[in-house]
């Protein structure tokens, strides 16, 4: 009896895909969507908000709300994700954003991880990095983050009192050729990477970790 060759790695992912094809959210070749990755420890206003301006200025036909299972740049774990699903859910009745929990069916701890088996996943589906601008500011922590410029578009939308440090952070500094202007946002998504295009947007002044030190959120 003569052993098969391994699979390559991408064809791997494609075998392991059949039990997840129903927990996976859906996307047609051709469309782009915008990936919105974060703890929601809680989700809030400010979270639909940014969704809401990135599907408008970013031009994308969907966003996906990646609620993932932990941080690993924080210490301290975030409440158990079932609540924070729930929460999410209750929160989002636009039609074109999806919440959802893939990250902790497909097993990946990283966005790195989660943008190569999206790739996988989804052939001819384009795909939007979307991160606040205080996420820019420390991207440069986050592993492959380099990887993760030269192989998907990324969108930043403007935090209040962090334009500044987001603008002259390492990750800023390093692509600073790939920047796009603003006023071709609605072009990003057909941007050849690394492509990026910071926006300023009028942002909800609320964020999770002074919803949790108000105790809302115990």
């Amino acid at each position: 009896m003569i052993d098969s060759p391994p699979l390559p790695p991408h064809q791997r992912l494609l075998e392991g895909a059949g039990a997840l094809r129903h927990k996976l959210p859906f996307a047609l070749p051709g469309q782009t969507v915008g990936l919105f990755g974060g703890s929601f420890d809680p989700p809030h206003a400010g979270h639909v908000h940014v969704s809401r301006e990135a599907l408008k200025r970013f031009d994308l036909d969907r966003v996906w709300w990646l609620v993932s299972p932990g941080n690993p740049l924080k210490e301290k774990g975030p409440a158990a994700l079932e609540r924070r699903m729930a929460a999410a859910r209750a929160m989002v009745s636009h039609p074109r954003i999806e919440v959802t929990d893939i990250e902790a069916h497909l097993g990946t701890r990283y966005t790195a991880q989660t943008i190569e088996r999206f790739r996988a996943l989804y052939p001819g589906v384009r795909f939007v990095w979307l991160m606040g601008a205080d996420n820019l500011a420390q991207f440069h922590r986050w592993q492959r983050w380099e990887w993760i410029m030269e192989t998907v578009p990324v969108g930043v939308l403007a935090r209040p009192g962090q334009r500044i440090s987001a603008r002259t952070s390492v990750a800023a500094q390093r692509f600073r050729d790939a920047k796009m202007p603003a006023s071709a946002a609605r072009m990003l998504g057909r941007a050849e990477p690394p492509a990026w295009c910071f926006l300023n947007v009028p942002m909800l002044d609320v964020s999770s970790s002074e919803i949790r030190a108000r105790g809302e959120w115990g």
